[in-house]
């Protein structure tokens, strides 16, 4: 196995171009693992380590630019009020060693369905920037995943940046695991209220080949709350509005049974998730109709 560092950006993308078959490494929390079970041996490795570039983030006017080697932990310290479904989603990864190395782009990069960043992303509507030599493309969140830990990069394609616009509503997420750290998700989900555009956003992870959106879910909860003026009189959801949005969400998983949990489980927690994630991000909508800072 060869090691390849690159110092820059550029000499990253030369490297992938001319070794499509490199494996990028920057936290290695997964790919390491893969290694050291031997269930992966690449024939190159390329350090992204190097590359300051992966690890800067910016906050603008409406969106928040992340670098795909930015760490968890400093997700969760500096972009709560931001991205406040993240930033919850970063407290649930692994332990605090591990948060401090892994980014959101070695989740996109595995696209595994339990990767705990991708239904905050999905509920967001997160844009992942890639590049290679040939330029650059955005591929929105929901184009992203396309079938079982594979996504749509191109071999010489790296993971540059994620997209993210900033919440302008609540937004929640939730993980169902054996133990409270260091394990896999049995099934996760994540919840986005977007009072700019009067939509809501749910994005299931660990109950389906891939993350999804559950937009049955969405498209009956955006109808409602439209039909009823709950964006503007601020009503309590009723009870059976809550529950047929739980319904149709455990609908939209299509899960396995395997060690963590069985199928018709997966399916129940989720439903679960979403009629509690509703009730807090439209709790906290009707009283400040806004994120609260330090929500995560």
């Amino acid at each position: 196995m060869d090691f390849l560092r690159p110092a820059s950006w550029e000499e990253a993308l030369a490297a992938k171009a001319e070794h499509p078959t490199a494996v990028p490494i920057a936290g290695g929390t997964d790919v390491m693992v893969e290694i050291n079970f031997d269930h992966r041996r690449p024939e190159y490795l390329l350090d992204l380590n190097r590359i300051e570039l992966l690890r800067e983030w910016e906050v603008g006017e409406e969106n928040v630019r992340l670098g795909a080697s930015v760490p968890y932990t400093q997700i969760m310290e500096n972009l709560r009020a931001e991205l406040p479904g993240l930033a919850l989603a970063s407290h649930t990864v692994a332990s605090p060693q591990i948060r401090n190395r892994g980014g959101v782009g070695g989740n996109l990069g595995t696209a595994s369905p339990a990767g705990d960043a991708h239904p905050a992303l999905l509920a967001a509507g997160a844009e992942v920037e890639v590049e290679s030599v040939r330029g650059s493309r955005f591929i929105p969140i929901d184009e992203f995943y396309t079938g079982v830990k594979r996504n749509a990069l191109q071999p010489d394609e790296l993971i540059k940046t994620v997209h993210v616009k900033k919440a302008d509503g609540p937004q929640q997420y939730s993980k169902v695991g054996t133990r409270n750290a260091m394990v896999i998700a049995v099934c996760a989900f994540g919840l986005a209220l977007h009072p700019e555009t009067r939509t809501v956003r749910t994005g299931i992870g660990s109950a389906a080949p891939t993350p999804i959106r559950a937009k049955e879910a969405e498209a009956f909860l955006n109808a409602a709350l439209e039909e009823g003026g709950f964006w503007d009189n601020g009503k309590i959801i009723t009870p059976s509005i809550a529950k047929q949005f739980a319904d149709l969400c455990s609908g939209a998983a299509n899960p396995i049974d395997d060690v963590r949990g069985t199928a018709k489980y997966r399916r129940h927690a989720v439903g679960i998730m979403a009629r509690r994630q509703l009730g807090w991000t439209w709790e906290q909508y009707r009283g400040t109709g806004r994120p609260l800072e330090g929500a995560a």
